[in-house]
């Protein structure tokens, strides 16, 4: 059955053909019933039989020109006296092909012209089938009886049109849906990556900025007092793996292709905040670290964003505050927030730090700031600070956004 299906509608022509034979063969046994009784003509109704299968050969084809040539054959009917048979059900085959498609002109030509054909009949051939001239009544109930056939061919080949546009709708629904969920898709990997960005950006600042302040300084040292230089060498090396191994993290996350994103590794956090400023004053930095307020569990985002705006602004410090500068990091743990308070005394960042958003032409801290600090709800206020040297202020919402 599936073969036959798939032929059907792969030769749609070849099958039409069949059943105009068909109608020919019916149409012919029609002919000879009306000659035997002495209506019509052989020479007036060969041609239009003939015309009619063509007609249905070639309804899906090119409908609307056989519809044309349909409403001509009726004509002809009444100019040569054929009554109506059963070749004229070529009528009702080409007003349904017409009203399945999508040309809505010819669909309400076929209709009007469908509709007026069993009124025209009947004026033309008033006569019952016993040859008496029919009453009124009669002609009346012949005329819808013979209207009926039409207008159920209109309205059947109407609604495989509107079927056929209602599917066509949905396969164009799911098929817009499946373009959107690509693009949710290519979106959420574009911001997926963007974070693993940002996480690189602090990790490689941060440390790289630890390791050239220790490497200038073992350089300076290194023939006055070895012992300091190897513990600056010392704090590189650390710090090095420290860098290689979050970077490793981060990456595996964009090269793990089953998405469980490798072998993870704690998240950095508040707690770890006292282990950073170590590590800075480690590095020559002068750090005073204060917390206020009672700690207490946050959530996992304000943590990481809290500590990677401490590691930002004192990478910043280092990098241009100057040799003699200091920094202060305040943590203040409030009912519904977090605020924090990170300034130094240093000479402070160019103007263009802070006035362009963070895109100072080496690197794109305070920008990375501001998209986290957004993520979590919070606000960010950086500038220069007064007296001298670089502020920046936080507040973290420690409830959900909804």
């Amino acid at each position: 059955m599936q073969r036959l299906y798939a032929f059907i509608r792969k030769h749609p022509t070849g099958v039409d053909a069949f059943w105009a034979v068909l109608l020919f063969g019916a149409s012919a046994l029609s002919g000879i019933g009306l000659y035997s009784q002495g209506k019509g003509t052989w020479w007036g109704w060969i041609p239009i039989a003939v015309a009619q299968t063509l007609v249905v050969t070639l309804r899906r084809r090119c409908p609307e020109k056989m519809l044309l040539l349909a409403m001509a054959l009726g004509l002809g009917q009444l100019v040569l006296d054929v009554q109506p048979n059963a070749g004229d059900f070529a009528m009702l085959m080409i007003i349904n092909t017409v009203a399945s498609g999508d040309n809505r002109k010819y669909s309400r030509i076929a209709l009007v012209g469908g509709l007026a054909a069993s009124t025209i009949a009947t004026l033309r051939w008033p006569n019952g089938p016993d040859g008496v001239h029919a009453t009124l009544v009669q002609s009346v109930f012949q005329t819808v009886v013979m209207t009926i056939p039409f207008a159920l061919a209109w309205v059947l080949g109407d609604s495989f049109r509107t079927r056929r546009a209602y599917y066509a709708e949905l396969e164009e629904r799911a098929a817009r849906l499946e373009r959107e969920r690509e693009a949710q898709s290519k979106v959420a990997v574009a911001a997926e990556r963007a974070r693993i960005a940002r996480e690189l950006h602090d990790v490689v600042a941060h440390n790289v900025s630890v390791m050239i302040v220790q490497a200038d300084g073992a350089a300076y040292v290194l023939d006055a007092s070895p012992d300091q230089a190897k513990q600056a060498l010392e704090t590189i090396s650390s710090t090095g793996r420290q860098a290689l191994a979050e970077m490793r993290r981060l990456l595996g996350v964009l090269r793990s292709s089953d998405g469980d994103g490798g072998e993870y590794v704690p998240q950095p956090g508040v707690d770890q905040l006292t282990d950073l400023v170590e590590q800075c004053r480690g590095a020559g930095l002068p750090v005073n670290f204060q917390v206020d307020g009672a700690p207490r569990p946050l959530p996992k985002g304000v943590e990481l964003t809290a500590y990677r705006i401490v590691q930002e602004a004192l990478t910043n410090t280092r990098k241009h505050g100057g040799p003699a500068a200091r920094a202060m990091v305040r943590l203040t743990y409030g009912d519904a927030d977090l605020g924090m308070l990170i300034e130094d005394d240093g000479r402070g960042a160019e103007h263009a730090l802070y006035s362009a958003g963070g895109a100072d032409g080496l690197g794109h801290g305070l920008i990375g700031m501001r998209e986290r600090i957004g993520m979590v709800g919070g606000t960010l206020d950086a500038g220069p600070r007064p007296g001298g040297g670089f502020r920046i202020t936080a507040v973290l919402p420690l409830k959900a956004i909804r």
